[in-house]
């Protein structure tokens, strides 16, 4: 699995490197059981502090999307939301894709849209809003 954060994004390199997991696991790229790179080794391979490493493994423990093994690593708990989850992804990037080429036809730029997009989801209520 390649982990990609980004700095200039203004979200914590934490925060990114659980949502990049959270969304492997919930499209099949990562499955129940698999292990994760190990904690000292993304640090290097990334060129981050390992701390923001723990810090996100420790939160995704916290929220059951893995399992830490205490001297074997880090794996995909078995609780973790696979092929249900996959399928409203699925759903929802044709919804999003719809929706960017009927902008586009309206003479709309990539980046207008960009802006639309996030300012909708600004909109959203921080808490509840997320459906399994």
């Amino acid at each position: 699995m390649l982990y990609r954060p980004n700095p200039s994004l203004g979200v914590p390199i934490y925060l990114q490197l659980m949502e990049q997991v959270k969304h492997a696991v919930e499209t099949g790229a990562l499955r129940p059981g698999d292990q994760l790179p190990g904690m000292r080794p993304l640090a290097e391979q990334l060129v981050i502090n390992p701390n923001t490493v723990a810090k996100a493994y420790r939160e995704l423990e916290h929220e059951g999307v893995i399992e830490l093994r205490h001297g074997a690593g880090a794996f995909v708990s078995a609780n973790a939301r696979t092929k249900p989850r996959a399928d409203k992804l699925r759903s929802g990037q044709t919804i999003v894709a719809a929706a960017i080429r009927k902008l586009q036809s309206e003479g709309l730029t990539e980046d207008e849209i960009r802006r639309l997009f996030e300012a909708e989801l600004a909109e959203l209520p921080k808490h509840g809003a997320r459906n399994a």
